[in-house]
């Protein structure tokens, strides 16, 4: 049995030991960040050549040129029509489904003309070209290639490019069925930080691209941290989390399952139960004791629920969303009889799933909605991935005559406050003399 810890938001000491549970140290370790910048600079200054010596080496995977490192297309179709037919038909609906879903996030361009025949708006655009990172081998994370490769290709991405480590040389067909699916145009069988630097920097062979999205280990983290600045990033994610707000009314056993559906992830996930009703907390403990046994990966779902997780209660459920509020999850399932009344008080989480029958495990595969989401209370400031991190906004200001007049008299006036004098004459040339 995992011993979770218990705390009651009346306790004195309640904030103290909140912010004690939630603490997480993220800091990279030096040998990784001290390996990742070699990998970096070294792929940067030699290509293909460096690519090929770290895939030898970290991927057990020798290949002759680079090249040899793409699969095509014919090999994603083929994965794709090899899988089982339920399988097939499942992959096909998630992707429907994530599709229709950002459909609706697609940004457009707008302008708007003052008075005085002065054109302002907004113009949207694409980015030319993402890079897509997937983690490969034994590995099978279908679901992600769905969630950062389908809406890239809604908002009109020119060209995807996708990594995806094969130690081995073992291939994934799930993973090649999605990106055959998802619409992915190149793949190549690299991964780590190797991948992570050709597609920031590029090389003979790997295009090099705007934005790099996708989930990774320590060293991918680490070397897409380094990146940013020459490309985009999605987000630096932490481990899984999930937060239930219930109210004694779900079956103890279902959100066990839901607390367990995070906590298998990894040892450093975390999963928290908030309910005002303590006889609820204990009878969910005794579901987590019972069910425990039945799952596969108990010894990790028994270290992350003793080192991370927690049962709190709460004063009511007005108190439990201010607490999730502090909180700020990545996942956030309201198990309650009306999750609608409670929805205006939270404010702060990546997903939210209301009601009991909305488990989180559907937002990972096939809802709809995105299920790269921020972590470790970055979801105060942060949002799920989208549409509209594959587009951006360029600002129009077209003035005409009558408006530079207007314009060009603050804007001098400002300037010279400034003491940038070019940038006052410069509005001032187009001054009409009085």
């Amino acid at each position: 049995m995992p011993t979770l810890t218990r705390l009651d938001s009346a306790q004195p000491d309640f904030q103290a030991r909140l912010t004690k549970l939630l603490q997480f140290d993220d800091a990279t370790d030096a040998s990784i960040e001290t390996t990742v910048a070699a990998i970096l600079k070294d792929v940067r200054t030699r290509g293909d050549a460096a690519v090929r010596e770290y895939t030898a080496r970290f991927d057990r995977l020798s290949v002759d040129s680079a090249a040899a490192l793409e699969l095509g297309h014919a090999e994603l179709e083929t994965a794709w029509h090899a899988l089982p037919a339920d399988t097939r038909s499942a992959l096909e609906a998630a992707a429907e489904r994530v599709r229709r879903y950002h459909e609706k996030q697609i940004q457009t361009s707008w302008t708007y003309t003052e008075d005085d025949g002065t054109l302002l708006g907004q113009q949207i655009t694409p980015l030319d070209r993402v890079g897509l990172y997937v983690p490969g081998g034994k590995a099978a994370y279908p679901s992600s290639v769905l969630m950062n490769a389908i809406p890239a290709k809604v908002a009109g991405v020119g060209e995807l490019i996708m990594v995806v480590p094969t130690p081995g040389g073992e291939k994934n067909p799930l993973v090649l069925a999605a990106a055959a699916i998802a619409g992915a145009d190149r793949v190549f069988t690299i991964g780590g930080a190797q991948a992570v630097a050709a597609l920031a920097y590029g090389t003979e062979t790997v295009p090099q691209v705007d934005k790099i999205v996708g989930p990774g280990n320590a060293y991918v983290a680490a070397a897409k941290r380094r990146v940013f600045g020459t490309v985009g990033i999605d987000m630096i994610a932490g481990p899984s989390e999930i937060l239930v707000i219930a109210d004694g009314t779900t079956p103890p056993d279902w959100v066990a399952m839901d607390l367990f559906s995070q906590a298998e992830h990894d040892e450093l996930a975390q999963s928290i139960l908030l309910s005002p009703d303590a006889a609820y907390l204990d009878a969910v403990a005794e579901a987590i004791s019972r069910l425990i046994r039945e799952m596969p990966r108990s010894d990790v779902i028994r270290t992350s629920l003793t080192n991370r997780g927690a049962l709190i209660k709460t004063l009511d459920l007005d108190d439990a969303a201010a607490i999730s509020n502090i909180i700020a999850p990545e996942h956030l399932e309201v198990s309650v009889a009306d999750p609608q009344a409670l929805l205006p008080k939270l404010r702060h989480a990546g997903a939210i799933f209301l009601g009991r029958h909305t488990c989180e495990a559907l937002g990972d595969y096939c809802a709809g909605p995105n299920h790269v989401l921020p972590t470790s209370r970055t979801a105060r400031f942060s949002s799920p991935l989208g549409v509209y991190d594959f587009q951006k906004r360029s600002s129009l200001i077209q003035v005409s005559q009558a408006g530079a007049q207007t314009l060009g008299r603050i804007a001098a006036t400002l300037a010279y406050g400034e003491g940038l004098q070019a940038h006052a004459r410069s509005a001032e040339y187009r001054l009409i003399p009085r």
